[in-house]
């Protein structure tokens, strides 16, 4: 069996190291992720999907703030590792820990490099309206993103994808493409074939500022980021005086002359919102600040109820 250390830390990388346990060729002697993170409104410390994970697995779970120079990164290195492989782990590697994998540092990246280098890839082909996405299994280096591409699976993006959706999709390619390709990797039956730098699309991680949504904006463009922000950290505006988040939409066939941000139609179960370029926007569920999601009619029927046709419910239209 040969040894390996994994290193990843979302939900998408659970089904890859799970894919590595159930395999007898492996051997997974340490799982390394991000450190235990605030989470919800009392802040409570919450470990990552990849240490719970490893934790029901009985395998050992290293957590540095930083892995460079770290206790943790020493610790790896007398595994002696046979395969290092990442999946989202978010931190750089030093050279050092790359060089300490005795066959390869392989990385498993959703999507097709070398389009989306960085930690959004899935995010940004949904914001862009990409037809597909993908799995590349690459060599790592000391560049992000920038490894030798060892082998590529895409997946066909649906209307109705979000960034979870994509994401379970993904997991599992990418856990079956590696498990695929390691042998190859193992006895150097692999073809690595360089990135073309002229192609290079980054994908740097979402900000606070790209999470709002601007109505200004086609319906069509609204609706993909949200979808792109589902389940988190999600979309918002300021809707009716609070912050508000936007689960889910739905891009409508409809023209309207009234302005971005106004209301086109309310009913006891309907509300559809004016975008731009005179398009029409179907709110579905939203968040109002403290309070839980709801479906749009239960917002209706509360703190909604005194919508007009007409009003301006999105503040702040850019």
């Amino acid at each position: 069996m040969k040894k390996v250390v994994f290193m990843g830390t979302p939900s998408f990388a659970v089904p890859v190291l799970k894919g590595l346990v159930d395999s007898d060729d492996y051997d997974v002697q340490a799982v390394v992720t991000q450190p235990d993170r605030p989470f919800g409104r009392k802040r409570v410390l919450k470990p990552s999907p990849v240490k719970e994970a490893a934790l029901e697995l009985s395998i050992p779970v290293l957590q540095p703030e930083k892995i460079s120079g770290s206790d943790e990164m020493a610790k790896i290195i007398e595994i002696n590792p046979d395969f290092i492989i990442t999946a989202a782990f978010g931190q750089f590697l030093p050279g050092k820990l790359l060089n300490a994998a005795k066959i390869a540092a392989v990385n498993v990246h959703g999507s097709l490099l070398p389009k989306y280098r960085g930690g959004a890839p899935v995010q940004y082909s949904l914001i862009n309206g990409d037809k597909q996405t993908g799995i590349s299994i690459m060599y790592m280096v000391k560049k992000m993103d920038a490894g030798d591409v060892l082998s590529q699976q895409a997946l066909e993006i649906q209307p109705d994808d979000d960034t979870q959706s994509l994401f379970d999709k993904l997991s599992i390619i990418g856990r079956d493409l590696l498990l695929e390709t390691l042998p190859k990797v193992a006895t150097g039956d692999v073809n690595p074939i360089p990135q073309d730098e002229d192609k290079v699309v980054f994908s740097p991680n979402i900000t606070r500022e790209q999470e709002e949504l601007d109505f200004t904006k086609p319906a069509f463009l609204v609706d993909r980021k949200i979808r792109a922000l589902r389940p988190s950290p999600n979309a918002f505006a300021m809707m009716l005086g609070k912050r508000t988040k936007f689960w889910s939409a739905k891009t409508l066939d409809e023209t309207t002359d009234l302005k971005p941000g106004q209301v086109v139609e309310k009913t006891k179960k309907d509300l559809k919102i004016a975008c731009g370029d005179g398009t029409v926007l179907q709110l579905l569920e939203i968040q109002p600040s403290g309070k839980p999601k709801q479906l749009i009619n239960a917002f209706l029927n509360g703190a909604g109820q005194s919508i007009q046709q007409g009003d301006m419910v999105i503040e702040d239209v850019k």
